[in-house]
Formats: C-alpha cells, sequence, structure tokens
C-alpha cells in the first residue's frame, strides 16, 4: 500500500510537470515603442520686470574679454543719458513706525509718487504724490497701523522711471 502511493505522488508530479512544458509561451507581448506622452502646461507668471543689461563693456572698457579689440566703443545715447530717479538710501530696515527715504532727483518738478504695495503687487497705501525738486531729497513716512509685519515692497515713480526697494515692517 505504502508503494502504490509512492507510486501515485511519483505519476502525478511526472504529470504536472510534463505539462508545465507543453504549455505555449504567454501570450503578452512587450513593446519599447515610446508612447505619447500627456503635455503638462506650466502656468506663466506675467510681469512687468525689465531684462537685464549688463553695463559691460559699454563705455569703452576694454575687460579681459575685450583685450584683443583695437576699436575702441564710443559711449552709446542710453549710457550717456542721466537717470531721473536714483533711491539711495531707505532706513531703517526692517521698520517699525516710520520709514526714512533719500532720493535723488535730476530735474526739477518730477512728479514723484511714493507706494508700499504687497508681494501681490496691490498697492497698499500711497505715502506721497508730489511735485520734487532737483537734488537730494530726504522724505519721513509714518508707517500706518492698519499695516501688518511682513515683506512690502516700495514704489517709487519718478516722472517715467520707476524703482522698486523691498521693505519689512515688524
Amino acid at each position: 500500500m505504502l508503494l502504490t502511493k509512492l507510486l501515485c505522488a511519483l505519476c502525478i508530479v511526472l504529470s504536472c510537470s510534463l505539462n508545465s512544458w507543453a504549455q505555449e509561451a504567454d501570450s503578452v507581448h512587450i513593446s519599447l515603442k515610446n508612447r505619447a506622452r500627456k503635455t503638462i502646461k506650466v502656468p506663466e507668471i506675467k510681469a512687468n520686470i525689465q531684462p537685464y543689461k549688463p553695463m559691460f563693456g559699454t563705455l569703452g572698457y576694454s575687460g579681459m574679454f575685450h583685450t584683443y579689440s583695437t576699436v575702441t566703443k564710443t559711449p552709446s545715447i542710453a549710457a550717456s543719458k542721466e537717470r531721473l530717479l536714483t533711491i539711495l538710501k531707505i532706513y531703517p530696515n526692517p521698520v517699525e513706525d516710520q520709514l526714512n527715504i533719500i532720493l535723488s532727483i535730476a530735474k526739477d518738478g518730477t512728479q514723484t509718487t511714493i507706494k508700499i504695495i504687497d508681494l501681490l503687487g496691490n498697492e497698499v497705501v500711497t505715502l506721497s504724490n508730489e511735485r520734487l525738486n532737483a537734488g537730494e531729497q530726504t522724505k519721513s513716512f509714518t508707517i500706518p497701523s492698519r499695516l501688518n509685519s511682513g515683506i512690502y515692497f516700495l514704489r517709487v515713480l519718478a516722472g517715467s522711471e520707476s524703482q522698486v526697494k523691498r521693505i519689512s515692517v515688524l
């Protein structure tokens, strides 16, 4: 009886192994072709930012990249044009209650506007909107109490020129 059980087990093992050898290959076909990928649309941020224009080599300067040049450059018209607005200093920064600005105006009677804007570009408060004389001006402003602590930008418009500086309000 033990011999018959052993023989049956051996037959089962052999028949199972023969069936597995006799099976056909899988019908799965693997393709290495490129599949069409979904295009991801990247959001575009539009801002009024002027492109960077390096001053390197504009005023007849022959630096290390122009050492073999024998032609001297004439000053360009844009480089010789004097800036209408120059912000010299903003202090104290971070500011608590009073903000001081030292700026230089090149032309008499220039309409000058000083505004505080938030990180999203929204105007929070207009500090000044007046005509200024030429020369160096020092202006002091009290920060409104409705201004929360955080980072803001100070935008100074003089004529058609604009400059933006970052300030921190405590």
